[in-house]
């Protein structure tokens, strides 16, 4: 069969400089806030015409820093806790025959900037700062929403499981629109889903920021936040 080429239309600036911490899902944590910048050849604001008159988008994407050679039949889901192998076709695992990934988002603005043109602004995202996003489209209610599907091994969302205990001090070098979105990945709970050691320390990146937190039981304690550079 012959080759398909897809060239990237956009990047998304998000608060993710490391995979680690990034929501399991997109729609989990609506606090975060993201940028779509488009390459110059689609700032035509043409092609952005009644994108306001839509709630929600489909981001269609490119798992950039999840390359793998050759073709495996299994992975290893991380909501089973790693242990259990499915076919890549039942899950949403990045290490897929193409490495392509869907979203959907809130749009929350569609700015008109005077130096990258037309930006949209979405909420909700579960993307790594500069990924390449192929395509867009809006999500349709009457289509896209399946309110009886069954969703197999991953029924029901994890849900935001821990009580975050973030000292006010170690919270006040975030900008303020920062916090909510901070706070709401932090009670997703980060880590893996196979570990549960109460005395590792774990460090997660965000936007400008370095982390540290623990986790007993159902409760997330923040140790420390600073500033990366």
């Amino acid at each position: 069969m012959p080759a398909v080429e897809m060239r990237p239309i956009a990047h998304i600036h998000t608060d993710f400089s490391e995979k680690f911490g990034i929501p399991r899902q997109s729609g989990l944590v609506e606090a975060l806030t993201a940028r779509v910048i488009f390459q110059p050849e689609y700032r035509d604001p043409s092609a952005f015409r009644g994108l306001e008159g839509f709630s929600h988008l489909w981001l269609i994407w490119d798992f950039s820093q999840a390359r793998r050679t050759g073709f495996s039949p299994t992975v290893r889901p991380p909501r089973l806790g790693g242990n259990k192998r499915l076919g890549v076709f039942a899950t949403r695992s990045p290490f897929r025959p193409n490495p392509i990934g869907l979203s959907c988002v809130r749009l929350l603005e569609v700015a008109h900037t005077p130096q990258d043109g037309p930006v949209l602004v979405v909420g909700g995202a579960d993307l790594l700062d500069g990924t390449p996003i192929f395509d867009i489209k809006p999500y349709l209610p009457y289509a896209d929403c399946k309110p009886e599907a069954s969703g197999g091994f991953a029924a029901q969302p994890k849900g935001a499981d821990l009580e975050v205990i973030c000292p006010n001090a170690l919270l006040a070098p975030v900008p303020a629109d920062k916090r909510p979105a901070l706070l709401g990945v932090l009670a997703q709970d980060p880590r893996p889903q196979y570990q549960d050691d109460p005395g590792r320390v774990y460090g997660m990146s965000f936007a400008g920021f370095e982390v540290r937190f623990q986790v007993e039981g159902a409760r997330l304690t923040v140790l420390g936040i600073k500033t990366k550079f």
